[in-house]
């Protein structure tokens, strides 16, 4: 006995079909019309959508920043995930200066123990190759791509504690480059901000809102193409990650027109929220909206938009890491640079990006399952993921754009005391979600298993270029 979804509209990135999805086991069997229900559990999907599963290629559960963790570990972080229609995250193991990537990946595969209630990756973020030749550290990378981590992530920023110079970099991408694996990277001049941090805090410049007065757009855009060019000398696909403004956009078209492969996302704060609305300098609440890179000019937005229409941006992602208000973001009370950086979304990107994305006429629904299924799936090797076709994994989601709902940290399950949304009210959600084959979310709620996601080897396939 297979599971029959019927009735519903098929939406995939390539178009859409009045069409049944025969689900045998964890893995699709059929995409028809009128398939026969003869033997099969039916799923009426009477006025939805039935689409990929989401795939958000940017968390941050369980993970230690600014001295605390972050506040959604694998269990609370996963359920929220699969609340909102995503089916799949790819979180960040870090490793340690002074320590192995080994290291790294032990303690993330630990985190993840009897807790990822929906199936997940990890890219490693590399900070140490052992000094020297970096013999040490190119030979770990070889080890990682055979573990299934096809993705390395490189810091900019944070020097001191995750940045690394350019030299380092450049000895990454080269070993990448031969791996066939993806460099994503997170482009901010560190050392230039460093600079600009400190003489605001000099100055007595301490409340929340000069966190994003010290990180300029330039500083972005500086490391954005920096980053490609290097890459581009090694022949390293690379990914540019939470991409904020539109010169850092410039910086990626630049490069891209002349060949580079280069490819970016952005995020759904970047989106959606601004420095003139939620942080302009009025209050302590504006800790709230502490993100790295920050929240940019509204001016920023539309540029962003038109981006993920033509395709020079490849994703939305979440870069999920949420902090409590009461008690986490206080850290930075009379310090912007100590309060931890990041905010809650994993659970809405879905929301914020079929309202302000579809229901605007920004994008069609097949491309919102472009950026939000497909193409993260493309990018990172997962060819069981993201598009509803035979043999694919069962990885659906059954979508009502008709659902009104208001985005309330009162009934979100992440865990933080806060919302970046709160009270927005968006029109399309979740109804039934469906991982490998069981039914996890129905009618919105969480009923599956707790630890019964699986940790995804993927494919080193160069971010998917030819």
């Amino acid at each position: 006995m297979g599971m029959l979804i019927q009735n519903g509209t098929v939406i995939n990135a390539d178009g859409r079909q009045k069409a049944d999805v025969l689900i045998e086991g964890e893995t699709i069997a059929q995409v028809a019309p009128n398939l026969s229900a003869a033997d099969h559990t039916v799923v009426d999907a009477t006025g939805l959508f039935v689409m990929p599963g989401g795939i958000d290629v940017h968390t941050h559960l369980d993970m230690p920043f600014g001295g605390t963790v972050s506040a959604d570990d694998y269990r609370t972080g996963t359920i929220a995930a699969a609340v909102g229609g995503t089916t799949t995250v790819i979180d960040f193991a870090l490793q340690s200066m002074g320590h192995t990537m080994r290291e790294a990946y032990d303690t993330w595969r630990g985190k993840s123990r009897g807790k990822a209630c929906i199936d997940y990756g990890l890219h490693m973020a590399v900070t140490d190759l052992g000094g020297g030749d970096c013999s040490r550290g190119l030979r770990e990378m070889e080890e990682m791509v055979a573990e299934g981590i096809s993705s390395f992530k490189l810091f900019m920023a944070y020097p001191g504690v995750l940045m690394i110079d350019d030299g380092l970099m450049f000895r990454v991408m080269q070993k990448a480059a031969a791996l066939n694996a993806l460099c994503c990277v997170h482009a901010e001049n560190g050392s230039a901000i460093d600079v600009v941090v400190a003489q605001m805090l000099a100055e007595g410049k301490t409340a929340p809102h000069y966190h994003a007065l010290s990180r300029s757009p330039k500083a972005e855009a500086e490391a954005t193409h920096r980053a490609i060019a290097l890459a581009d000398m090694t022949g390293a696909a690379v990914y540019i990650v939470h991409l904020s403004n539109e010169y850092a956009l410039d910086e990626l078209r630049f490069m891209q027109a002349r060949g580079a492969r280069a490819m970016a996302e952005t995020c759904i704060q970047y989106l959606v929220l601004s420095l003139e609305d939620q942080m302009p300098g009025k209050s302590w609440d504006e800790a709230k909206y502490v993100l790295t890179p920050p929240l940019r000019e509204k001016k920023n937005q539309e540029p962003l938009w038109q981006a993920l229409e033509k395709g020079s941006l490849a994703v939305v992602s979440t870069d999920h890491c949420p902090f409590r208000f009461a008690d986490q973001k206080s850290l930075g009370r009379n310090n912007f640079s100590k309060i931890p950086n990041g905010g809650p979304g994993i659970e809405n990107r879905m929301q914020i990006l079929w309202h302000f994305g579809v229901n605007s006429g920004r994008l069609t629904p097949e491309q919102f399952v472009e950026l939000a299924c497909t193409a993260p799936a493309r990018i990172f090797g997962m060819p069981k993921k993201g598009t509803l076709a035979p043999g694919k994994d069962a990885d659906i989601l059954l979508w009502n754009p008709n659902a009104d709902y208001t985005i309330s940290a009162a009934t979100q399950r992440m865990a933080t005391d806060y919302s970046m949304f709160e009270g927005w009210k968006v029109r399309g959600n979740a109804k039934h979600v469906f991982s490998r084959g069981d039914l996890v979310v129905k009618d919105g709620e969480w009923i599956g298993e707790v630890g019964r996601g699986r940790f995804l080897k993927r494919e080193a396939n160069a971010g998917g270029f030819a």
